[in-house]
């Protein structure tokens, strides 16, 4: 933290020249209301702008036509700049519209602007008990004696055993009120940062992955020897500390025991009057949904960053194309050169190609002939085609579908595709089951879970049994 770091720092973090814009309070405002606020990770650039026309428009009517005058495709533009760098403006796969999302240090900048607020109070003893908690998990894990680790097991349910005995004959020691509150926003606060920490690790998987694609591009090796670098890269990236991490982390929370062990947690702590004195965040009660729905988006989003980087290794012909591959590097190795200090250049195009419009081309007029219909009553004849082929047509009932999954989500807050398939089996067959798949993906509140697949079987009109092996579906109610 000396003068020269702070004096880069405050020069080139997107975080701090945010914090320091002029148009700092409608920006962060902004951004909080369509991104931090709700959990949302992805808007498309047509639904962003749309939302930043109306928040524009209240706000000149609070403040005067002449504020914030540029129009809101031009405010996105320059906040997705790389001198700017508070949103991050990409064409996600297989589209054509761009789409934005927050970038990391603006997720810190916000985070850092609502740390400023008054808090309730200062949980003093709360963190102190969960430092000691953390040295005693470090202590026990790295313990590698095994009489120790029985010692203090053996500690531990001596603990136990008497506290079981003071509960039996009456005693019984409850936190007072404000002990509770102390843990209770403790968790609330760290519940909410690891929404904000998920952009982080997506961002940290994207700069692994972009230093990987700079190696190759200045690679002057055989293709054999880039290849081991560039795998070994990759695990790498998949073996890092933030890799092994969030595997962990999603494997926790993939657990349906621990999924219900949470929500009757989060129930029955939400309903404490000590609590409820609070008013806390009515989203906490979901806020484990919220995990789910940004760890799956980050979890598509590596496994694109590992394809894309397979199809950037993907050349079959390396001696035949190796001129060409020598001039794309060479653009390549210009392109990073020219990244931090890009040229000024103006151009403007009217039109991509000329149109050229001979009047010879243009064909001349026609007038159009009427039909003479000599008989005017038609005759009925005979068809050889048999019909049956049109009465036999399976239709599957998609509103049919929806309806039952409604209904089974009134009583629970999940159901897996299994589950639903147990209580009404399939009618149509295979047909019947890649109607529910088509609503899962069209359902953003549905998890596709590919790292556990599951089997449905069902008899055809046949008799005969029939089986399929899919992803694991999960139907979530919605709040």
């Amino acid at each position: 933290m000396n003068h020269d770091d702070l004096q880069n720092l405050r020069r080139m973090h997107p975080a701090w020249r945010l914090l320091v814009a002029d148009n700092a309070p409608m920006i962060i405002s902004f951004l909080h209301g369509s991104f931090v606020a709700p959990n949302v990770r992805v808007l498309a650039a047509t639904d962003l702008e749309n939302r930043l026309e109306d928040f524009l428009f209240h706000l000149r009517g609070q403040l005067g036509e002449d504020a914030y005058p540029r129009a809101a495709r031009a405010y996105l533009s320059d906040w997705s700049a790389d001198e700017r760098g508070w949103l991050r403006r990409y064409y996600p796969e297989h589209g054509d519209e761009p789409h934005y999302d927050l970038t990391p240090a603006t997720e810190q900048a916000i985070q850092w602007l609502k740390s400023l607020e008054q808090p309730h109070f200062i949980g003093a003893e709360s963190r102190l008990t969960l430092v000691f908690d953390l040295l005693q998990q470090i202590l026990q894990g790295a313990e590698s004696d095994p009489e120790t680790r029985i010692r203090d097991l053996e500690a531990r349910r001596d603990v136990i055993d008497r506290e079981i005995q003071q509960i039996r004959a009456g005693h019984i020691n409850l936190m007072d009120p404000t002990q509770l509150r102390e843990r209770f926003l403790q968790m609330a606060g760290t519940a909410r940062g690891l929404l904000a920490d998920f952009r982080q690790v997506e961002e940290n998987f994207r700069a692994l992955d972009r230093q990987v694609r700079e190696k190759v591009a200045t690679w002057e090796g055989g293709k054999g020897e880039v290849l081991d670098e560039v795998f070994g890269e990759q695990d790498r990236i998949t073996n890092s500390d933030q890799g092994r991490s969030f595997r962990a982390f999603w494997d926790l929370l993939m657990s349906p025991a621990r999924q219900e062990a949470l929500s009757e947690q989060l129930e029955r702590v939400l309903a404490l009057v000590e609590v409820a004195e609070l008013e806390p965040d009515p989203r906490l009660r979901r806020i484990h949904y919220d995990w789910l729905a940004a760890g799956e988006y980050t979890q598509r989003m590596v496994a694109r960053l590992s394809e894309q980087l397979r199809r950037y290794l993907d050349d079959q012909a390396w001696l035949e194309n190796r001129r060409i591959m020598t001039l794309i590097r060479e653009l390549e190795q210009h392109a990073l050169a020219l990244r931090e200090h890009p040229p000024e250049l103006t151009l403007s195009l009217d039109e991509p190609s000329p149109c050229i419009e001979l009047p010879m081309e243009r064909p001349l007029f026609s007038p159009p002939i009427r039909p003479h219909i000599r008989q005017q009553q038609l005759e009925a004849g005979e068809s050889l085609a048999t019909p049956d082929a049109l009465f036999e047509q399976t239709w599957v009932d998609r509103t049919l579908l929806q309806g039952r999954i409604r209904q089974a989500l009134q009583t629970r807050d999940q159901v897996t595709l299994a589950t639903l398939l147990d209580e009404h089996p399939l009618e149509h067959g295979l047909a019947e089951l890649v109607a529910y798949l088509s609503l899962a993906t069209e359902d953003h509140r549905s998890v596709i879970d590919e790292a556990h697949p599951q089997t449905v079987h069902w008899q055809d009109a046949r008799g005969i049994l029939r089986r399929a092996t899919l992803p694991q579906i999960l139907f979530t109610r919605a709040h």
